[in-house]
């Protein structure tokens, strides 16, 4: 499988690369680059304006072949980290044209403001789960959850609930996660594994979540102690993305930022990590970035919140990439073997 061959040439040759100025891939990675230079816009974001984003893919298959988008839509106005106004559902047959079929509004909730969703279905009932995540009126965020579905369509903001909040303090002095964002959640085996941005002071580390039923979590070792950790090209912050199963493991996509970059808390990019239990990661990316955005505007390069998943003997990257002016835009890629 030529993804696991990959694996094998980024563990026995990382690339290196001493400056970050701006994002950049390092030579190593230049001709894997090339193969997400062809893309289809999947949505664009309700203004062609800078910071109007459509972005935050989350997508699934159901058992008719159906795909199913969940999305995060962002306005340029209001308070950065805020802007996010609603959760929108669209239906697709395949996986290329989508229609939108539902929209949630962060007033319906009420929320502040919204940003990643993850939708799955359940394997056992069928049903459809939605998750996103949202600020309350302190400002602090927490993993919140629908009541499963049917189908998508029927979602409805008023049984939204808070599943993951920050821990409380044991100690006075203290520091604890204050908040959670962004979730990614992966069923294996039937058990449920959430990833989650985590807020430690004012750094961004990635916590580790399971469940047995996608309702009620705990979490995999210390609550305090991320995954993954801050240094070289994503010294800034690291972030979770998407899992692929690649048979004799997974693929665990993630993404950071630099401190030397513009901005670095949008200027964002992608990594590849390696895992055999969907704990413990090996950072294959750990000096430059595997992915950013083909159309990079004056000051960024932007490639974040992508989903990964097979179809078609065909690896599909759904993905908020950066345009020349200042808009996200939702995109697929197709990687062919």
């Amino acid at each position: 499988m030529n993804t696991m061959l990959l694996c094998l040439i980024y563990i026995t040759k990382m690339a290196t690369q001493d400056e970050f100025p701006f994002p950049n891939i390092a030579n190593e990675f230049q001709q894997i680059e090339k193969k997400f230079t062809k893309y289809e816009v999947i949505l664009s974001p309700d203004k062609d304006e800078p910071e109007w984003w459509a972005g935050a893919p989350s997508v699934v298959q159901d058992k008719e072949g159906t795909f199913w988008l969940a999305c995060r839509m962002r306005t340029a106005e209001g308070q950065r980290g805020f802007r996010g106004y609603e959760i929108r559902i669209l239906k697709s047959k395949d996986g290329v044209h989508f229609n939108k079929v539902k929209s949630i509004l962060r007033e319906q909730i009420p929320v502040p403001g919204f940003e990643r969703p993850a939708m799955v279905i359940d394997p056992v009932t069928k049903k459809f789960k939605l998750y996103t995540c949202a600020p309350n009126n302190d400002g602090i965020w927490s993993i919140l959850k629908f009541d499963d579905v049917d189908t998508p369509e029927q979602f409805q903001p008023e049984t939204a609930k808070r599943i993951i909040l920050p821990p409380e303090k044991r100690f006075e002095r203290d520091i604890r996660p204050r908040g959670y964002k962004d979730p990614v959640i992966f069923i294996n085996d039937g058990t449920y594994h959430c990833y989650t941005i985590g807020y430690i002071r004012e750094n961004e580390w990635i916590f580790h979540f399971t469940s047995e039923d996608g309702e009620v979590w705990k979490s995999v070792g210390d609550v305090n102690e991320p995954i993954m950790n801050l240094n070289g090209w994503h010294n800034f912050f690291v972030r979770p993305a998407s899992i692929l199963p690649i048979g004799v493991g997974y693929l665990f996509i993630y993404e950071g930022a630099n401190t030397k970059w513009y901005d670095p808390v949008y200027n964002i990019a992608t990594g590849l990590g390696f895992t055999f239990d969907l704990h413990n990661i090996i950072d294959l990316t750990p000096n430059s970035p595997f992915l950013i955005s083909n159309t990079p505007g004056d000051m960024f390069t932007t490639f974040r919140y992508s989903h990964w998943l097979w179809v078609h003997n065909e690896i599909w990257v759904y993905a908020e990439v950066v345009c020349p002016n200042r808009t996200h835009e939702i995109r697929l890629y197709k990687i062919k073997k």
